[in-house]
Protein backbone atom coordinates (compact mmCIF):
# COMPACT_ATOMS: atom_id res chain seq x y z
CA UNK A 1 0.00 0.00 0.00
CA UNK A 2 1.48 3.60 -0.62
CA UNK A 3 -0.19 6.41 1.20
CA UNK A 4 0.79 10.33 0.44
CA UNK A 5 0.90 12.28 4.06
CA UNK A 6 1.50 15.99 3.76
CA UNK A 7 1.53 18.03 7.32
CA UNK A 8 2.81 21.67 7.48
CA UNK A 9 3.08 22.24 11.03
CA UNK A 10 4.01 20.85 14.26
CA UNK A 11 0.74 19.76 15.26
CA UNK A 12 0.09 18.03 12.07
CA UNK A 13 3.41 16.25 12.10
CA UNK A 14 2.40 14.73 15.60
CA UNK A 15 -1.37 13.58 14.14
CA UNK A 16 1.09 12.26 10.97
CA UNK A 17 3.62 10.33 13.20
CA UNK A 18 0.54 8.28 14.93
CA UNK A 19 -1.82 8.02 12.22
CA UNK A 20 1.56 6.30 10.32
CA UNK A 21 2.39 4.10 13.50
CA UNK A 22 -1.29 2.71 13.07
CA UNK A 23 -1.47 2.39 9.46
CA UNK A 24 2.06 0.29 9.90
CA UNK A 25 0.08 -1.46 12.93
CA UNK A 26 -2.79 -2.47 10.47
CA UNK A 27 -0.57 -3.15 7.48
CA UNK A 28 2.75 -4.12 7.22
CA UNK A 29 3.57 -3.71 4.21
CA UNK A 30 2.98 0.53 3.48
CA UNK A 31 5.07 2.95 2.00
CA UNK A 32 4.89 6.49 2.89
CA UNK A 33 5.59 9.61 0.72
CA UNK A 34 5.07 13.14 1.31
CA UNK A 35 5.63 16.07 3.63
CA UNK A 36 6.24 15.95 7.64
CA UNK A 37 8.31 17.16 10.50
CA UNK A 38 11.12 15.03 13.00
CA UNK A 39 8.34 12.25 14.25
CA UNK A 40 6.62 11.44 10.60
CA UNK A 41 10.50 11.33 9.44
CA UNK A 42 10.35 9.31 12.42
CA UNK A 43 8.26 6.78 10.76
CA UNK A 44 10.45 6.45 7.33
CA UNK A 45 8.61 9.54 5.96
CA UNK A 46 11.07 11.67 3.38
CA UNK A 47 10.03 14.82 3.23
CA UNK A 48 9.78 16.42 -0.48
CA UNK A 49 10.63 19.33 1.35
CA UNK A 50 11.64 21.23 4.72
CA UNK A 51 7.76 21.63 6.41
CA UNK A 52 9.34 24.47 8.38
CA UNK A 53 8.54 26.55 4.90
CA UNK A 54 4.50 25.68 5.55
CA UNK A 55 4.68 27.03 9.14
CA UNK A 56 3.65 30.37 8.54
CA UNK A 57 0.59 32.46 10.18
CA UNK A 58 -0.90 35.47 9.11
CA UNK A 59 -1.18 37.79 6.23
CA UNK A 60 2.46 39.40 7.18
CA UNK A 61 4.07 36.41 6.92
CA UNK A 62 2.67 34.53 4.16
CA UNK A 63 2.70 37.40 1.27
CA UNK A 64 6.21 38.31 0.81
CA UNK A 65 6.46 33.69 0.45
CA UNK A 66 3.58 33.53 -1.91
CA UNK A 67 4.99 32.82 -4.95
CA UNK A 68 7.20 30.16 -3.41
CA UNK A 69 4.33 28.72 -1.62
CA UNK A 70 2.25 28.63 -4.63
CA UNK A 71 5.05 27.30 -6.36
CA UNK A 72 5.19 24.56 -3.40
CA UNK A 73 1.74 23.59 -3.73
CA UNK A 74 1.93 22.39 -7.66
CA UNK A 75 5.28 20.78 -6.89
CA UNK A 76 3.34 18.83 -4.15
CA UNK A 77 0.43 17.98 -6.40
CA UNK A 78 3.07 16.87 -9.04
CA UNK A 79 4.99 14.86 -6.50
CA UNK A 80 1.30 13.03 -5.66
CA UNK A 81 0.14 12.59 -9.27
CA UNK A 82 3.18 10.87 -9.97
CA UNK A 83 3.71 8.76 -7.21
CA UNK A 84 -0.04 7.39 -7.60
CA UNK A 85 -0.80 6.46 -3.83
CA UNK A 86 -3.83 4.71 -3.13
CA UNK A 87 -4.56 7.45 -0.87
CA UNK A 88 -3.68 11.14 0.08
CA UNK A 89 -3.70 12.20 3.70
CA UNK A 90 -3.70 15.78 4.32
CA UNK A 91 -3.18 16.74 7.87
CA UNK A 92 -4.57 20.07 9.13
CA UNK A 93 -3.46 23.21 7.55
CA UNK A 94 -6.20 23.45 4.85
CA UNK A 95 -4.73 26.74 3.03
CA UNK A 96 -2.15 24.59 1.99
CA UNK A 97 -3.78 21.09 1.70
CA UNK A 98 -6.78 21.46 -0.03
CA UNK A 99 -5.08 23.53 -2.52
CA UNK A 100 -2.86 20.57 -3.48
CA UNK A 101 -5.80 18.24 -3.10
CA UNK A 102 -7.54 20.17 -5.58
CA UNK A 103 -5.17 19.89 -8.55
CA UNK A 104 -4.97 16.35 -7.80
CA UNK A 105 -8.38 15.91 -7.57
CA UNK A 106 -8.68 17.99 -11.33
CA UNK A 107 -5.99 15.28 -12.47
CA UNK A 108 -6.61 12.00 -11.20
CA UNK A 109 -8.91 10.06 -8.89
CA UNK A 110 -6.58 9.56 -6.13
CA UNK A 111 -8.74 9.22 -2.52
CA UNK A 112 -8.38 12.04 -0.33
CA UNK A 113 -8.77 11.84 3.63
CA UNK A 114 -8.30 14.86 5.43
CA UNK A 115 -7.35 15.53 9.49
CA UNK A 116 -9.06 17.48 11.41
CA UNK A 117 -12.56 19.32 10.65
CA UNK A 118 -12.77 22.92 9.81
CA UNK A 119 -14.70 24.50 12.69
CA UNK A 120 -18.11 24.79 10.56
CA UNK A 121 -19.79 24.65 13.67
CA UNK A 122 -18.55 27.57 14.91
CA UNK A 123 -18.29 30.03 11.97
CA UNK A 124 -17.95 29.53 8.26
CA UNK A 125 -20.47 26.99 7.89
CA UNK A 126 -20.11 27.23 3.58
CA UNK A 127 -16.24 25.78 3.93
CA UNK A 128 -17.77 22.45 4.21
CA UNK A 129 -19.32 22.46 1.34
CA UNK A 130 -15.94 23.89 -0.86
CA UNK A 131 -14.31 21.06 0.70
CA UNK A 132 -16.23 18.58 -0.44
CA UNK A 133 -14.93 19.71 -3.92
CA UNK A 134 -11.87 18.01 -3.47
CA UNK A 135 -12.09 15.98 -0.30
CA UNK A 136 -13.71 12.24 0.39
CA UNK A 137 -13.31 11.60 3.88
CA UNK A 138 -12.85 13.67 6.79
CA UNK A 139 -10.95 12.51 10.32
CA UNK A 140 -12.55 14.80 12.69
CA UNK A 141 -11.40 15.54 16.74
CA UNK A 142 -14.29 15.85 18.28
CA UNK A 143 -17.22 13.50 18.56
CA UNK A 144 -20.24 16.41 16.98
CA UNK A 145 -18.31 17.01 13.87
CA UNK A 146 -19.55 13.85 11.92
CA UNK A 147 -22.83 15.49 10.42
CA UNK A 148 -21.92 18.56 9.71
CA UNK A 149 -19.43 16.75 7.26
CA UNK A 150 -21.62 14.01 6.24
CA UNK A 151 -24.21 16.66 5.36
CA UNK A 152 -21.82 18.20 2.93
CA UNK A 153 -21.08 15.12 1.02
CA UNK A 154 -18.20 14.01 2.97
CA UNK A 155 -17.52 10.50 4.39
CA UNK A 156 -16.65 11.72 8.38
CA UNK A 157 -15.61 9.51 11.40
CA UNK A 158 -14.85 10.75 14.65
CA UNK A 159 -11.43 9.50 15.85
CA UNK A 160 -10.82 11.14 19.12
CA UNK A 161 -8.32 14.08 20.27
CA UNK A 162 -4.63 13.46 20.19
CA UNK A 163 -5.04 15.08 24.24
CA UNK A 164 -6.19 11.71 25.28
CA UNK A 165 -3.49 9.74 24.44
CA UNK A 166 -1.18 11.91 26.36
CA UNK A 167 0.14 9.22 29.19
CA UNK A 168 -1.31 10.17 32.89
CA UNK A 169 0.49 12.86 35.03
CA UNK A 170 2.22 10.70 37.49
CA UNK A 171 2.71 11.99 41.64
CA UNK A 172 6.36 11.83 40.54
CA UNK A 173 6.03 14.48 37.94
CA UNK A 174 3.81 16.67 40.53
CA UNK A 175 5.88 16.78 42.88
CA UNK A 176 9.34 17.62 41.14
CA UNK A 177 7.41 20.06 39.40
CA UNK A 178 5.96 21.67 42.62
CA UNK A 179 9.59 21.48 43.99
CA UNK A 180 11.21 23.27 41.15
CA UNK A 181 8.90 26.16 41.39
CA UNK A 182 8.53 26.21 45.23
CA UNK A 183 4.72 25.49 45.87
CA UNK A 184 3.24 24.26 49.18
CA UNK A 185 0.22 22.28 49.87
CA UNK A 186 -1.05 24.46 52.19
CA UNK A 187 -2.02 27.36 49.89
CA UNK A 188 -4.10 26.72 46.95
CA UNK A 189 -2.25 27.49 43.72
CA UNK A 190 -3.67 29.65 40.46
CA UNK A 191 -2.00 28.66 37.19
CA UNK A 192 -2.70 31.41 34.59
CA UNK A 193 -2.15 30.79 30.60
CA UNK A 194 -2.62 34.22 28.41
CA UNK A 195 -1.86 32.31 25.49
CA UNK A 196 1.51 31.22 23.33
CA UNK A 197 1.74 34.68 21.08
CA UNK A 198 3.24 37.73 22.19
CA UNK A 199 0.39 39.91 20.53
CA UNK A 200 -2.43 37.70 22.92
CA UNK A 201 0.01 37.83 25.62
CA UNK A 202 -0.28 41.72 25.29
CA UNK A 203 -4.01 41.89 24.95
CA UNK A 204 -4.93 39.71 27.25
CA UNK A 205 -2.33 40.28 30.02
CA UNK A 206 -3.37 43.28 31.99
CA UNK A 207 -7.30 42.12 32.04
CA UNK A 208 -5.85 38.44 33.87
CA UNK A 209 -3.65 40.72 35.96
CA UNK A 210 -6.36 43.22 37.04
CA UNK A 211 -8.76 40.30 37.33
CA UNK A 212 -6.63 37.91 40.13
CA UNK A 213 -6.09 41.45 41.85
CA UNK A 214 -10.03 41.66 42.02
CA UNK A 215 -11.01 38.12 43.09
CA UNK A 216 -8.98 38.67 46.21
CA UNK A 217 -8.16 35.00 46.35
CA UNK A 218 -6.23 35.16 49.24
CA UNK A 219 -2.39 33.86 49.80
CA UNK A 220 -3.08 31.64 46.40
CA UNK A 221 0.40 30.88 44.35
CA UNK A 222 0.85 31.83 41.04
CA UNK A 223 1.81 29.65 38.26
CA UNK A 224 2.22 31.40 34.90
CA UNK A 225 3.97 28.45 32.32
CA UNK A 226 5.40 30.44 29.42
CA UNK A 227 8.14 30.19 26.23
CA UNK A 228 11.57 31.69 27.00
CA UNK A 229 10.74 34.51 24.03
CA UNK A 230 7.85 35.45 26.49
CA UNK A 231 9.12 35.51 29.77
CA UNK A 232 10.24 39.01 29.85
CA UNK A 233 7.08 40.26 28.85
CA UNK A 234 4.88 37.99 31.01
CA UNK A 235 6.40 38.85 33.84
CA UNK A 236 6.28 42.43 33.16
CA UNK A 237 2.62 42.99 32.68
CA UNK A 238 1.85 40.29 35.72
CA UNK A 239 3.94 42.19 37.96
CA UNK A 240 1.32 43.81 40.15
CA UNK A 241 -0.14 40.57 41.31
CA UNK A 242 2.98 38.41 41.39
CA UNK A 243 4.78 41.21 43.26
CA UNK A 244 5.61 39.77 46.93
CA UNK A 245 3.60 36.60 46.63
CA UNK A 246 4.43 32.89 46.30
CA UNK A 247 4.82 32.08 42.58
CA UNK A 248 6.38 30.56 39.40
CA UNK A 249 6.82 32.08 36.07
CA UNK A 250 7.91 28.28 34.31
CA UNK A 251 9.44 28.55 30.90
CA UNK A 252 7.78 25.31 29.70
CA UNK A 253 10.77 22.57 28.36
CA UNK A 254 13.49 25.61 28.26
CA UNK A 255 15.96 23.99 26.28
CA UNK A 256 14.13 21.22 25.68
CA UNK A 257 12.02 19.63 22.38
CA UNK A 258 8.84 20.64 22.14
CA UNK A 259 7.46 17.69 23.28
CA UNK A 260 9.40 18.28 26.45
CA UNK A 261 7.27 21.86 26.68
CA UNK A 262 3.96 20.13 25.94
CA UNK A 263 4.69 18.20 28.87
CA UNK A 264 5.80 20.85 31.20
CA UNK A 265 2.76 22.71 30.61
CA UNK A 266 0.39 19.50 31.10
CA UNK A 267 2.41 19.44 34.88
CA UNK A 268 2.11 23.18 35.09
CA UNK A 269 -1.73 22.78 34.73
CA UNK A 270 -2.11 19.54 37.03
CA UNK A 271 -0.54 21.54 39.33
CA UNK A 272 -3.02 24.08 39.61
CA UNK A 273 -6.22 24.38 41.81
CA UNK A 274 -7.82 26.66 39.53
CA UNK A 275 -6.96 27.83 36.24
CA UNK A 276 -7.26 31.47 34.32
CA UNK A 277 -6.37 30.70 30.50
CA UNK A 278 -7.30 32.11 26.81
CA UNK A 279 -9.53 29.91 24.83
CA UNK A 280 -8.53 27.12 22.73
CA UNK A 281 -7.56 23.69 22.98
CA UNK A 282 -5.86 24.45 26.14
CA UNK A 283 -9.24 23.79 27.22
CA UNK A 284 -9.19 20.26 26.56
CA UNK A 285 -5.77 20.38 28.32
CA UNK A 286 -7.23 21.41 31.09
CA UNK A 287 -9.38 18.83 31.36
CA UNK A 288 -6.98 16.44 30.80
CA UNK A 289 -5.09 17.59 34.40
CA UNK A 290 -8.40 17.91 35.71
CA UNK A 291 -7.94 21.57 36.52
CA UNK A 292 -11.34 23.77 37.13
CA UNK A 293 -11.27 26.85 34.77
CA UNK A 294 -12.72 30.50 33.88
CA UNK A 295 -12.33 31.28 30.08
CA UNK A 296 -11.61 34.27 28.69
CA UNK A 297 -10.49 35.96 25.43
CA UNK A 298 -10.17 38.44 23.60
CA UNK A 299 -9.17 40.09 19.60
CA UNK A 300 -8.20 42.81 17.93
CA UNK A 301 -11.41 45.46 17.30
CA UNK A 302 -11.45 44.43 13.53
CA UNK A 303 -11.47 40.93 14.38
CA UNK A 304 -13.97 40.71 16.89
CA UNK A 305 -16.57 42.69 14.55
CA UNK A 306 -16.07 40.31 12.13
CA UNK A 307 -16.16 37.29 14.54
CA UNK A 308 -18.85 38.20 16.77
CA UNK A 309 -21.10 38.29 13.62
CA UNK A 310 -20.17 35.04 12.18
CA UNK A 311 -20.38 33.32 15.21
CA UNK A 312 -22.89 29.91 15.37
CA UNK A 313 -22.42 29.09 18.87
CA UNK A 314 -23.17 30.03 22.46
CA UNK A 315 -19.88 28.89 23.69
CA UNK A 316 -16.71 28.49 22.28
CA UNK A 317 -14.92 26.83 25.14
CA UNK A 318 -14.30 22.83 23.73
CA UNK A 319 -15.19 21.32 27.21
CA UNK A 320 -18.57 23.28 27.27
CA UNK A 321 -19.13 22.20 23.46
CA UNK A 322 -17.86 18.51 24.07
CA UNK A 323 -19.89 18.07 27.72
CA UNK A 324 -23.20 19.65 26.33
CA UNK A 325 -22.82 21.99 29.49
CA UNK A 326 -21.99 25.56 29.90
CA UNK A 327 -20.43 24.81 33.35
CA UNK A 328 -16.64 26.67 32.51
CA UNK A 329 -17.66 30.61 32.60
CA UNK A 330 -16.48 32.40 29.35
CA UNK A 331 -15.58 35.53 28.73
CA UNK A 332 -15.18 36.29 24.66
CA UNK A 333 -14.29 39.50 22.93
CA UNK A 334 -16.13 43.12 24.58
CA UNK A 335 -17.48 40.27 27.64
CA UNK A 336 -13.59 39.97 28.47
CA UNK A 337 -13.27 42.82 31.43
CA UNK A 338 -11.59 42.13 34.44
CA UNK A 339 -14.75 42.35 36.90
CA UNK A 340 -16.94 39.76 35.88
CA UNK A 341 -13.74 37.29 35.44
CA UNK A 342 -12.89 37.93 39.28
CA UNK A 343 -16.40 36.99 40.45
CA UNK A 344 -16.08 33.85 38.20
CA UNK A 345 -12.59 32.86 39.58
CA UNK A 346 -13.92 33.61 42.95
CA UNK A 347 -17.05 31.50 42.55
CA UNK A 348 -14.95 28.27 40.83
CA UNK A 349 -12.85 28.31 43.67
CA UNK A 350 -15.38 28.50 46.05
CA UNK A 351 -16.70 25.30 44.40
CA UNK A 352 -13.82 23.70 42.04
CA UNK A 353 -15.61 20.36 42.25
CA UNK A 354 -19.24 21.66 40.16
CA UNK A 355 -16.78 21.83 37.04
CA UNK A 356 -14.94 17.88 37.44
CA UNK A 357 -18.13 16.05 36.44
CA UNK A 358 -18.30 17.99 33.47
CA UNK A 359 -13.97 17.57 32.78
CA UNK A 360 -14.71 13.83 33.29
CA UNK A 361 -17.25 13.38 30.53
CA UNK A 362 -15.12 15.90 27.87
CA UNK A 363 -12.46 13.12 28.57
CA UNK A 364 -14.21 10.11 28.14
CA UNK A 365 -16.28 11.26 25.11
CA UNK A 366 -12.80 12.35 23.55
CA UNK A 367 -12.13 8.60 24.09
CA UNK A 368 -9.72 8.18 26.91
CA UNK A 369 -9.55 5.03 28.17
CA UNK A 370 -10.14 3.81 24.29
CA UNK A 371 -7.73 3.02 21.41
CA UNK A 372 -5.15 5.79 20.50
CA UNK A 373 -6.33 8.31 18.29
CA UNK A 374 -3.33 7.75 15.58
CA UNK A 375 -4.97 3.73 15.69
CA UNK A 376 -8.73 4.89 15.30
CA UNK A 377 -7.48 7.06 12.58
CA UNK A 378 -5.51 4.71 10.65
CA UNK A 379 -8.29 2.20 10.91
CA UNK A 380 -11.14 4.81 9.77
CA UNK A 381 -8.82 5.43 6.25
CA UNK A 382 -8.26 1.53 5.64
CA UNK A 383 -12.02 0.72 6.38
CA UNK A 384 -13.37 3.27 3.92
CA UNK A 385 -10.87 2.47 0.79
CA UNK A 386 -12.29 1.17 -2.35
Amino acid sequence: MKAFVIAGEPSGDKLGAAVMAGMRAEVMQVHFDGIGGPLMEGQGLRSLFPMQELSLMGIAEILPKYRHLKRRIRETAEAVIAAKPDVLITIDSPDFCLRVARLVKAASDIRTVHYVAPTVWAWRAGRAAKMAQVIDHVLALFPFEPPYMQEAGMDCDFVGHPVTAEPAITPDELAAFRTKVGLTEDRGTLVVLPGSRRGEVERLSARFSDAIAQADLGEVQIVIPTLTHLRDTVEAMFAPVLKGAAYGVVVSGDGETPEHAARDRLVAMAAGDLALAASGTVSLELAFARTPMVIAYDMNWLSRQIISRMLLTDTVTLVNLVSETRIVPEFIGQNCEAGPIARALKGVMAAPEDQLAALNLTMERLGQGGDAPGLRAARAILARMP
